[in-house]
């Protein structure tokens, strides 16, 4: 009997460290360590706050903004299966006079994310090119695509029309939460972002939180100061009109006139409208209200427009239909902050005139979802954020390419009283109207078919040694000598401080920085 009692007890003692053991490790594969489940909460020890379990603790990614960045971000993320929450402050259909023209690289791009049908059934024109018109003289610069499938081109469009064809493609994957409301604060736990504050569009204070909140709000983001250093410059404004029953000078092309005091753009949106923006340089620009714009752009602007577009022109002021908007640039400084990451015109602007916004944007999106699809688990902040410093590195052949090329040739475009500006302007147009590889080569890095930017300091400075080899010819002077020397300096005080924002080493020498080799973390 006692030897039977001491073998029961034995085995009992057995059998109940086993149950122990397979009960604890139970716990440990639920994540009994970090997280315990009580009833209605989820309770975090590391910040010990008891948080609803609502659908938004199911989140992977929020993204603040639905524009053209934000809307196609929360597609591409749907489609490889994140769970994408999408907060935008108004989800009706934008009316912009900008985002209207994508440029052939930026359509490359929207088939790579499986977003061309986006451009379909909005009226959207085809885009083959460029005109140039300067003191009565035109040349046309066609998108080198001979190598490409006849579908490739650009496209110009309504710009909200666009976005309303992407937000309804992005809606309709069952993972992607689209929302109205308005976010007032990024959401930081111990220098980590763990989510946002928002208004619902009923005034409802919400909270959302996901481990990796993207914020694409736009060129007047009020959240980017703590995720960057916005150095944000307004070289001028864009005047906008919509001309109607008018026939563009060469079809299928948009339309540059190098006027006085700067570029004036012309380029069909659909198939009976015509958007033009005048450029007016500095921040102020004639008052509407009174009159004095529409002065203006009869007497001083419309002199300079091609004949054909002419009568459209003044019937479009008369119309009153007269929209301004300021054109920003900003280069791309941010600081990498775990939990968040910026995108879109949030994070890098550049000047209008080349209409190459989008086509960085959509770019940058198949960067970082290259960069996101081998995580499965996004929820270790800070070593995500460092993985994702290469994504600031990856992204610069194209988005550096595109920003130099805008705020360079925006400067070089514009009239001046300088003999030596003047010099570089016309040597700039008749070095496009060349031919052969003297267009194709520039306009190949237009449209983002070709961004390389070694390639864009070669033409630039080629552009420069034309005007001064004109100079020179047959007979140098001293004085021709003098404003040659001017021209090659001119050129160096432009394009080299747009190439110092942009980070010489990561546009130049990309394979140098320690972030371009970093591997996903395991």
């Amino acid at each position: 009997m006692v030897d039977q009692g001491i073998f029961g007890w034995i085995f009992a003692s057995l059998l109940g460290l086993f149950v122990f053991l397979s009960l604890l490790l139970k716990n440990k594969g639920k994540g009994g360590a970090s997280v315990e489940t009580r009833d209605d909460c989820v309770k975090s020890t590391a910040h010990g706050e008891c948080r609803s379990k609502t659908a938004s603790d199911e989140d992977d990614v929020i993204i603040v903004g639905a524009g053209v960045a934000g809307a196609a971000l929360a597609h591409t993320l749907g489609k490889d299966g994140r769970r994408v929450r999408v907060i935008e402050r108004d989800l009706t259909e934008p009316d912009r006079i900008v985002g209207e023209l994508l440029q052939p690289g930026g359509y490359l791009k929207l088939i790579e994310l499986g977003l061309q049908d986006c451009v379909e059934e909005i009226d959207a024109q085809r885009v083959l090119g460029y005109a140039l018109f300067k003191d009565g003289k035109s040349t046309k610069l066609s998108y080198p695509l001979e190598n490409f499938h006849s579908d490739i081109a650009g496209r110009s469009f309504h710009n909200g029309r666009f976005i309303q064809r992407m937000r309804k493609k992005a809606a309709n994957l069952s993972n992607v939460q689209l929302e109205q409301g308005t976010v007032t604060s990024l959401l930081e736990e111990n220098g980590i972002i763990r989510g946002v504050n928002y208004k619902t569009k009923d005034g409802d204070a919400r909270t959302a939180y996901a481990p990796l909140t993207i914020v694409c709000d736009g060129c007047f983001s009020n959240l980017r100061r703590s995720l960057c250093t916005p150095k944000v410059d307004v070289p001028s404004c864009f005047v906008g009109l919509l001309l109607e029953d008018s026939e563009l000078p060469f079809a299928d092309h948009g339309h540059v006139v190098l006027a006085d005091p700067s570029p004036i753009l012309f380029y069909r949106i659909s198939s009976t409208e015509i958007r033009c923006l005048v450029d007016v340089p500095g921040q102020k620009v004639p008052s509407i209200s009174n009159g004095e714009m529409a002065k203006y752009l009869k007497t001083v602007v419309a002199p300079q427009i091609p004949p054909e577009l002419y009568d459209g022109f003044i019937a479009a002021i008369n119309k009153g239909n007269i929209r301004t908007m300021p054109n920003r640039s900003m280069p791309a400084a941010p600081h990498p902050t775990p939990g968040a990451l910026l995108m879109g015109d949030a994070f890098n602007m550049r000047h209008p005139l080349t209409g190459g916004g989008m086509t960085v944007a959509l770019s940058d999106i198949v960067v970082l979802r290259d960069l996101l699809k081998p995580l499965c688990d996004l929820n270790d902040a800070p070593t995500l954020c460092k993985y994702l410093e290469s994504f600031y590195t990856l992204r610069k052949p194209v988005a550096s390419t595109i920003n130099t090329l805008a705020g360079a040739l925006y400067r070089v475009f514009c009239a001046s009283p300088d003999q030596a500006r003047k010099e570089m302007r016309d040597a700039c147009f008749d070095y496009l109207s060349l031919g052969g590889v003297c267009s194709s080569g520039p306009v190949s890095l237009l449209s983002g078919l070709n961004p390389r930017p070694l390639s864009l300091v070669c033409h630039f400075f080629a552009v420069a040694g034309y005007g001064v080899g004109r100079l020179l010819l047959p007979f140098p002077s001293p004085k021709r000598v003098w404003i040659g020397a001017r021209i090659i300096s001119g050129a160096s005080g432009i394009i080299f401080p747009i190439i110092k924002a942009e980070g010489i080493r990561q546009m130049f020498f990309p394979a140098t920085v320690p972030a371009y080799y970093r591997a996903p973390p395991s």
